[in-house]
């Protein structure tokens, strides 16, 4: 769901459409658009060139022009393909996509242009951690398939990056060109040795930091991790890149293994709902929900719990806050939605 002004908004769904509506005729869409194989699950918007950017487990990332939007739909084009695609999310300002995968990895492009498609070796590929080849994590062609809601979540992939790719990439030195692609592995607590699977991608309402749900590939540990964006040195062909830098975790209730859970920050970044067993639980940087640039740790530290919030009989799947009054919304397996007025 994603408002493109103040009256049109678009949704995405799992029979692999997009649809337009209007706030003054919601009895019909103003159109359907058709170009995913399988289950959608992301949209996102740049208001500085109205294209609309979707995701779906079919591995696609998928540009839709709106300012020639029609009855029958809209151009569009294949932008990316990633193999185990589970989230894609653009930063405030729209210079970086982020998106992860139940391989367990988190991929950056750099600098976006999103009216530029990529294709296999078109863009440069900037060293990083436990990065994989360039053939297993992208492809312009095949598909992931459907991921059931309740089946394990978790792929393998463990080859190396190709080193003809690393060579080209690492004699660029300066600032990075547009739609640099950096390969990470983000580190997990407890889950240096048996990878994750990264069900969950959020980005801070103010572009400081990205929230990842990680789960282990054996589904016997669930964490919440938050990760700030480190805008450092330019790449030099020995030092790897890594704009992430882990800061503040903690670990989740083992609960409906393989079920995804969608958590969120609130919308001044203070504060982040999680998905908690049959519950939610409201997370801060510290016990004041101070700002996160105010309790940057020089080590990872512990996300302080705020307080607990439990009404369902079910396992919560889903929270999110509103964006203007002190509410908060959850569902959970069984359909059910409930919202808080938590007071402090």
């Amino acid at each position: 769901f994603r408002f493109l002004d103040n009256r049109l908004f678009a949704t995405c769904s799992d029979d692999t459409t997009i649809a337009l509506w209007d706030l003054r005729k919601l009895n019909t869409k103003v159109c359907t658009l058709h170009g995913h194989t399988s289950w959608v699950k992301n949209i996102e918007y740049d208001t500085n060139t109205r294209l609309l950017v979707t995701s779906g487990f079919d591995g696609n990332v998928i540009i839709w022009d709106t300012n020639r939007c029609t009855e029958d739909g809209c151009p569009h084009k294949k932008f990316f393909h990633t193999r185990f695609l589970m989230r894609m999310r653009l930063t405030p300002d729209c210079s970086k996509m982020l998106i992860s995968t139940s391989s367990g990895y988190l991929l950056i492009l750099h600098d976006l242009d999103l009216n530029k498609s990529l294709e296999v070796g078109s863009y440069p590929i900037l060293r990083a951690r436990r990065t994989t080849s360039s053939s297993d994590i992208m492809s312009t062609s095949g598909s992931s398939g459907p991921r059931p809601a309740g089946s394990p979540c978790h792929q393998s992939d463990s080859s190396l990056l190709s080193e003809k790719h690393l060579s080209r990439s690492s004699q660029r030195e300066g600032g990075s060109p547009r739609n640099s692609l950096e390969v990470l592995t983000p580190e997990v607590p407890g889950e240096r040795d048996r990878g994750n699977c990264i069900t969950s991608l959020q980005l801070h309402p103010k572009g400081w930091a990205t929230l990842l749900r990680c789960s282990s590939n054996t589904d016997d540990q669930e964490w919440t991790c938050v990760y700030e964006f480190q805008e450092g040195a330019p790449v030099r062909p020995v030092s790897p890149r890594c704009s992430l830098r882990l800061t503040h975790c903690i670990e989740e209730a083992n609960v409906g293994r393989g079920y995804i859970k969608e958590l969120c920050f609130s919308p001044d970044g203070r504060m982040i709902s999680s998905p908690h067993g049959f519950g939610i639980r409201l997370l801060g940087f510290d016990a004041h929900c101070s700002e996160l640039v105010d309790c940057l740790p020089k080590e990872a530290s512990p996300l302080k719990e705020i307080r607990s919030l439990y009404s369902h009989n079910d396992v919560v799947l889903t929270t999110k806050f509103s964006p203007t009054h002190c509410q908060i919304a959850s569902g959970c397996l069984s359909g059910r939605v409930s919202l808080y007025q938590p007071k402090f």
